[in-house]
């Protein structure tokens, strides 16, 4: 490979996400509880924004702020401090799209990133962000291979394009639907996700038209993963998950997935059966099914997911219970099973807002005996591999076995 190693950058909603990618991503993005496309992102506020990037940049990480939402009239003196609290936490770089808060970042010294959102498709696009004061452009994902190419060949600016993740009907996201039906605004980060609803189709005469299935608009998620090779030979200079409201273990698999496949291309290991290996294990945590986009050209009927109930996913996350109490010494957690029981040698994942471990169940005690498994109500010791918090939650992956 000729070019620099992209930049792998991840989503997070909060510390749990940061922890379970650190070991493969380079650096997160994420947003405070305003002013962002994902409004249920709310673990991460100003108060404890400062805390929130130094864990980031602890763990070596670059730590980018989205303040990506349509901006009204009300809401610039709100934008001021929000990208105060954003300098004063010395952020790596915001990412927007609207030119007020590109102007008030590049005002306050900080770099910014251009988002998707500016559906940016050209160079002289791209050129003209940069003029503004932008150093990076988070390109159209509507765009193919050959059309990055050419940007690229025109323009210094650094570009990113997002590889794997949920993709979105409407162009790079500006959607009107979930307004129109509900009141509640994809551009204010309020989507209620209407393109995920199942719908029927009537022809003129009033007769149902049979599709082969009922989710008529919901569109297959974005995965590359067979593709890598091609993507760093655009030349551009991050590849972004999308991502930011899945869980730890979500976060955690794809980050580590395409590591590995970034890292096989620039140590000459990657072959097409491992980057099959690597999308198996992609499909085992939440998905629509699997499509590459517009990387190839528009996509077709099989870029939707007209079948598919929200996660096409083979394994599933089943709650088990809470933890009640952590002994470090021990390397035990005291734990209650609320929901289901667990199984010497079942997959587990703890999370919490700051916790993420995966593991198999090792040790299992109950009034001081080891057992082989519980019941659900019991509170049960667990061996742990690492550190857990007290009400961190404990879910079993298990095989779906239908709908």
């Amino acid at each position: 490979m000729h070019y620099p190693i992209p930049q792998l950058v991840a989503g997070a909603r909060n510390l749990a996400a940061v922890s379970a990618c650190k070991d493969y991503a380079d650096a997160i993005y994420f947003s405070v509880d305003r002013f962002s496309l994902r409004a249920r992102a709310r673990d991460i506020t100003l108060d404890n924004l400062n805390d929130f990037v130094k864990y980031v940049r602890d763990c070596g990480l670059k730590a980018y702020l989205a303040v990506n939402t349509v901006i009204y009239p009300d809401e610039l003196m709100e934008v001021s401090t929000v990208i105060e609290s954003a300098k004063r936490a010395r952020v790596d770089a915001i990412i927007a799209w609207d030119p007020a808060v590109i102007q008030q970042a590049v005002d306050h010294g900080l770099k910014v990133h251009i988002s998707t959102q500016a559906n940016v498709s050209n160079w002289k696009a791209a050129e003209y962000y940069h003029s503004m004061g932008a150093s990076r452009m988070v390109l159209s994902r509507e765009l193919s291979l050959e059309q990055i190419k050419l940007i690229r060949q025109h323009t210094d600016m650094e570009l990113e394009v997002f590889i794997h993740g949920a993709m979105c009907q409407s162009i790079s996201g500006r959607c009107y639907l979930s307004a129109y039906l509900l009141g509640r605004s994809g551009n204010c980060g309020d989507c209620t996700q209407p393109c995920r609803w199942p719908w029927t189709l009537h022809g003129e005469n009033g007769a149902l038209v049979e599709l082969g299935g009922k989710y008529l608009l919901s569109v297959k998620d974005l995965c590359m993963i067979e593709h890598i090779p091609e993507l760093i030979d655009t030349g551009v200079n991050a590849f972004k998950i999308e991502g930011r409201l899945r869980n730890a273990q979500y976060i955690n698999t794809v980050s580590k997935c395409y590591y590995s496949a970034i890292e096989a291309c620039f140590n000459g290991s990657y072959t097409l059966k491992k980057a099959q290996k690597w999308k198996e294990q992609l499909s085992t945590v939440y998905n629509r099914g699997f499509s590459t986009g517009f990387y190839f050209g528009t996509p077709g009927p099989d870029g939707l997911a007209c079948d598919v109930d929200m996660n096409a996913s083979h394994m599933r996350r089943q709650a088990v219970g809470i933890v009640l109490n952590y002994f470090p010494k021990q390397n035990a957690a005291a734990i209650r099973l609320n929901e289901q029981n667990i199984c010497i040698g079942d997959l587990i994942v703890i999370e919490g807002a700051s916790t993420y471990l995966e593991q198999k169940v090792e040790s299992l005690m109950k009034d001081n005996r080891s057992i082989i498994e519980t019941k659900k109500g019991q509170d049960v010791g667990l061996s742990v591999s690492g550190r857990v918090r007290k009400n961190d939650r404990i879910y079993k992956i298990e095989k779906h076995t239908g709908q």
